[in-house]
């Protein structure tokens, strides 16, 4: 009888504490913070890229495609890009 009443209160124990971890887990930020910025007239992903990245810029704008899951280097005026 004693058996049965200690593992249940682990197990209330051991979900009660997976349930506050859980919600108070945090993201870790380890890639940094992201930063959108909008697009202007006469900015192209060159540009941008060029602008806010160090060293090769074609690795730049590639990594920009990707994060905003672009199709091709078409963007638009006013149009909100995610940086990496």
């Amino acid at each position: 009888m004693f058996g049965k009443t200690l593992i249940t209160r682990i197990a209330l124990i051991v979900g009660a504490s997976l349930l506050v971890w859980s919600y108070a887990a945090r993201t870790s930020e380890a890639h940094g913070t992201r930063q959108v910025i909008t697009v202007h007239a006469y900015q192209t992903l060159w540009t941008i890229a060029a602008a806010h990245y160090a060293g090769d810029t074609r690795n730049a704008i590639w990594r920009i495609e990707r994060a905003n899951h672009l199709r091709s280097a078409d963007i638009f005026v006013g149009e909100k890009l995610t940086l990496p």
